[in-house]
């Protein structure tokens, strides 16, 4: 159970494989193959991310391999034709690196990922230096939480937060990651924030929100 936001250092994967600049095309693909990703880290020095080279980096030699581009496609395509001529990682390779710190949110991971439509991203400290990789399967790793533990956060951190004096009579119940939420409580007013409080709960998949104010009559 947690109060703060899940971050990027807790989903990320920590045994990451990377290439040198000067690392060969056939070392590249055969890392890629080996590990099963789509892209790998380019690093030099201590461990300073310069560069990524992914899946489509290493494709445009094969879709060119049999078919010479003519001029206007050559223009058009001057990133793609030139890598294709390419054997080294340091010509291959995106840059500047799209990379996040650790300390990033799910949600900038996600947008992230979603704005430059990339799959993973290089984790890195001040510095630059590469100490992770966290993808899109990472960022699912929250809803594997248990119904139990989400129970315990939305009744901890939200229930009894919000409901002080009357937190007792509301039920929580979680089933599949759907949080409901049932009972009276004494300010009516405060219940799309309870909802909205539990909703943003890392992991939580929805919510039901039956509260009720006080009865009158």
């Amino acid at each position: 159970m947690t109060s703060t936001p899940y971050t990027v250092g807790d989903v990320m994967t920590t045994t990451v494989v990377a290439v040198t600049p000067a690392a060969g095309f056939k070392e590249i693909a055969t890392a890629m193959e080996r590990w099963k990703v789509t892209a790998v880290p380019v690093v030099e020095g201590e461990g300073r991310v310069v560069g990524v080279v992914s899946e489509a980096d290493l494709l445009t030699k094969e879709e060119f391999h049999a078919h010479r581009p003519g001029l206007i496609e050559q223009m058009r395509r001057l990133g793609d034709t030139a890598k294709a001529g390419s054997v080294r990682a340091e010509e291959l390779m995106t840059t500047p690196a799209v990379t996040i710190r650790a300390d990033a949110t799910l949600p900038q991971a996600a947008r992230m990922m979603a704005d430059r439509r990339i799959k993973r991203l290089p984790v890195v400290d001040a510095d630059g230096a590469l100490k992770g990789i966290v993808s899109r399967a990472d960022l699912l790793k929250v809803f594997l939480r248990t119904d139990d533990d989400l129970a315990a956060e939305v009744r901890c951190e939200v229930v009894e937060r919000v409901f002080p004096l009357s937190h007792g009579d509301v039920t929580v119940d979680v089933a599949q990651g759907v949080v409901t939420l049932t009972g009276p409580v004494r300010d009516p007013h405060l219940i799309p924030v309870a909802a909205r409080l539990a909703r943003a709960v890392e992991g939580v998949v929805g919510v039901h929100c039956r509260l009720e104010g006080p009865a009158t009559g």
